[in-house]
């Protein structure tokens, strides 16, 4: 690769491909540096984290890093009945987020409660054939192109599964 200054920018450009992390803005990686990192870290080892038994019915919702005022906190949402489960392991939960980074990245641990039909209202289970709302059953049905009408209905049946 060669270096070249363009004389019309701020700052020396090189040809060729740039990685990911120098094509975005200044605010977003600040952001990014910030807390980001955590998360995306937390989301994508979270099953690592809180175990087999755990990872089935709880995932993190939110990271607030700690400032002035406060501590730094990871928001999980757990499903109504294993809230119970989810106390006793919080401290085993801080333990293995702070070892899997290195250094003290979570003190606090808030649990928020879900319900299943409360996060996906229009998903109900009519019979089986029939999965979707009645409402939303008759949008699917005005649509044209066969194939989107097909992956929609499919894609109410994968949730309803879940």
């Amino acid at each position: 690769m060669r270096s070249k200054n363009n004389i019309k920018q701020r700052s020396n450009t090189v040809q060729g491909l740039r990685s990911f992390k120098d094509t975005l803005p200044k605010n977003v990686k600040k952001i990014i540096n910030k807390k980001g990192h955590i998360y995306s870290e937390t989301l994508s080892n979270w099953k690592y984290i809180v175990g087999e038994n755990l990872f089935k019915f709880c995932y993190p919702k939110t990271f607030k890093n700690s400032n002035k005022f406060g501590v730094s906190t990871l928001v999980i949402m757990v499903k109504r009945g294993h809230e119970v489960d989810m106390e006793y392991s919080k401290k085993d939960i801080l333990d293995k987020m702070n070892s899997f980074f290195g250094y003290s990245v979570v003190e606090n641990l808030k649990l928020t409660s879900f319900d299943d039909e409360k996060i996906f209202p229009e998903i109900k289970k009519i019979n089986d054939k029939n999965v979707t709302n009645d409402k939303y059953q008759k949008k699917i049905k005005d649509v044209k192109n066969e194939k989107i009408k097909k992956s929609l209905m499919e894609l109410t049946k994968v949730f309803k599964e879940k």
